[in-house]
């Protein structure tokens, strides 16, 4: 997933995004929130990670920004504990709500939790046919084999088994791979695609000359 972390603190900011991209997500970080609102007209990203103590606009000035046009899922992360604010925040288009200070392995959970819910599935466990994802685990099956990957190779798996049959394009496929800032090769994606290849079935991944790849339940 490419995760879009709008917070202000140095310090809880970088420890976030290096904890992130341990598990292997693409973090984009933001410190203000008229950037966050900018990154998201102009890019696409699976989950928002959003404080609400921002220098230049409040989280949920942002947070109304967004929903005003983008069903993107939202993960409040705030200090600001009074009931209250939480029903503000949910009844604004929230998705979930992580206090500070928090543990790390909650927020993984809960951020499992709202894209899951924003994909329409209850279990974290993706079957389809004899591919399985676990996404808790990063841990992926074919044919009751184990089959490591690289980060990438295991992101863009993801994204099109959570979109069987349905044809995504490269520049979407490179901007959930690659963050802002890192280069991306002109055939990063057909690399990855050719090692899913070998390592799965050659007829999993089908390409749609000049469009995108799509991966075929049938296949699978």
């Amino acid at each position: 997933m490419r995760i879009l972390l709008v917070e202000d603190d140095p310090l809880l900011g970088d420890g976030i995004k290096i904890a992130l991209e341990r598990e292997n997500y693409v973090v984009d970080w933001f410190t203000r929130g008229r950037e966050a609102v900018a990154a998201i007209d102009n890019e696409e990203f699976s989950v928002m990670i959003l404080d609400l103590g921002l220098p230049d606009m409040d989280g949920m000035q942002v947070l109304n920004r967004v929903r005003g046009h983008s069903p993107l899922p939202i993960l409040i992360l705030t200090a600001r504990d009074a009931v209250e604010e939480r029903i503000l925040g949910l009844d604004a288009g929230a998705d979930d709500y992580v206090l500070k200070p928090f543990d790390l392995q909650e927020l993984l959970a809960r951020l499992r939790v709202v894209t899951r819910r924003a994909g329409g599935r209850a279990s974290q466990v993706l079957t389809l046919g004899e591919l399985c994802i676990d996404e808790a685990r990063h841990w992926v099956s074919w044919q009751g084999r184990e089959i490591k990957l690289s980060r990438r190779e295991y992101a863009l798996l993801l994204e099109l088994a959570r979109h069987p049959d349905r044809v995504l394009s490269r520049p979407r496929l490179e901007s959930l791979l690659y963050g802002w800032g890192e280069e991306v090769e002109s055939n990063a994606v057909e690399v990855h695609v050719h090692h899913l290849r070998k390592k799965l079935d050659k007829a999993l991944i089908v390409t749609v000359r000049g469009i995108g790849y799509r991966l075929d339940s049938q296949a699978a």
